[in-house]
């Protein structure tokens, strides 16, 4: 199967409908997945990227039926990561001799995963190569975005940007392009995939930007590894990576919690109504951490201007889900927010101090010292806690 981006250019990859999981079982993938190969064939025969090493045997069997594996000249390697790679190894056992186009930092990667001594051909930014029919494929190295042996490849004439893991999402659509899917859904997807992959890395994302347009290439199509393919306005979500990338945050405040007995449920829906009764306009979410898909609650944090974590105290600490999220939160070197505790106890209460601390951290701003509760919160103790909402909405 393959889909038509653009004149002699192709898609060839795999739509995996089935993919629940990602990262091992760090991203969800609840709309699936695609992993983008494209076939570009002008004079010269290039294949850009494969797919995930589960597929690979599929992948060059339907490859053979686009193209006889003689009448390709190189492959184009963007990025090592095995959901780009994972075909590398079947397709150079069949063409041993195939030319492997990539970034030094990738030789390491390829070479470090398969152990194979292939035919690599390193190149650089700004390098570039003549595939006949008055085209190019120019080079730009993508560094930290995410790997670093990461590159997209630009095709001149057809002006596609190849940007590999850059502007892509997990989005499994059968018409992979972005005017011919529900855009809400593609837009929740994108924010998603920028919140939980390329936080740690936004202050690459600017830089590199200004990189690919001052090499001043027209850009028609950014064709990236997963998901659906820009080509209605593609500088749309290069416009949204400048916003995301700039300590992003929208006027919303997050309320994380866990809870055993329902307590610490109920200091989180009190805070909510504090906050809403406040008066102000800020959007609240109220997320249970056991009970929420891990991703989605990370996007949460991304999106907000504050958060509030809550946990009650177990074994001198906090619940498994917390302390989890409070990982996830720490990796992604949040800026610009803003964060409190709080939570129920029963005996020694250690959690709130713990979260406190874990959140300043990893970079957060404290509106207080938060707020604990000993056992479950009668009246008195829900008043206290709507007042607290009410400061953390006009601090």
């Amino acid at each position: 199967m393959h889909i038509p981006v653009k004149n002699n250019v192709r898609w060839v990859g795999k739509i995996d409908w089935e993919l629940q999981r990602f990262h091992g079982d760090e991203y969800s993938t609840n709309r699936g997945s695609t992993y983008n190969s494209y076939l570009i064939t002008e004079e010269k025969n290039v294949l850009i990227d494969t797919v995930w090493k589960p597929y690979a045997a599929e992948f060059v069997d339907n490859l053979q039926q686009e193209i006889p594996l003689d009448k390709l000249d190189f492959i184009v390697a963007n990025h090592g990561e095995v959901d780009h790679s994972g075909a590398l190894s079947e397709l150079l056992r069949r063409r041993p001799d195939l030319p492997v186009y990539c970034t030094a930092n990738a030789v390491k990667s390829l070479k470090g995963q398969y152990h194979g001594d292939w035919n690599f051909k390193t190149v650089k930014t700004g390098d570039s190569i003549d595939i006949g029919n008055g085209k190019k494929l120019v080079f730009v190295e993508m560094k930290m975005l995410h790997w670093p042996d990461s590159m997209a490849t630009y095709l001149t004439g057809d002006n596609i940007l190849f940007s590999n893991d850059a502007f892509g999402q997990h989005y499994a659509a059968n018409k992979p392009f972005n005017d011919l899917v529900d855009q809400e859904e593609l837009f929740s997807e994108s924010i998603k995939y920028y919140a939980n992959i390329l936080t740690p890395f936004s202050g690459f994302v600017d830089r590199k930007i200004d990189e690919v347009l001052a090499l001043n290439l027209p850009i028609d199509i950014i064709a990236p590894s997963h998901g659906v393919i820009w080509r209605d306005n593609p500088l749309q979500i290069v416009e949204k990576y400048r916003e995301w990338a700039k300590d992003y945050q929208e006027d919303r405040i997050a309320i994380l919690y866990d809870t055993m007995w329902e307590g610490t449920r109920t200091m989180a829906d009190s805070i909510a109504e504090g906050i809403r009764e406040s008066g102000a306009n800020t959007t609240v979410t109220v997320i249970n951490l056991a009970k929420t898909d891990k991703n989605d609650a990370l996007t949460e944090v991304f999106r907000s201007k504050a958060i509030l974590l809550g946990s009650p105290t177990i074994g001198r600490g906090v619940t498994h889900a917390t302390a989890g999220i409070l990982e996830m939160i720490e990796g992604m070197q949040f800026k610009n927010k803003k964060a409190a505790a709080f939570g129920c106890y029963g005996w020694s209460g250690e959690a709130v101090g713990k979260i406190s601390a874990w959140l300043e951290k990893a970079g957060f701003e404290l509106m207080n010292d938060g707020m604990k509760n000993l056992w479950n919160p009668d009246d008195n103790a829900v008043h206290a806690c709507r007042e607290f909402g009410k400061t953390i909405a006009t601090p």
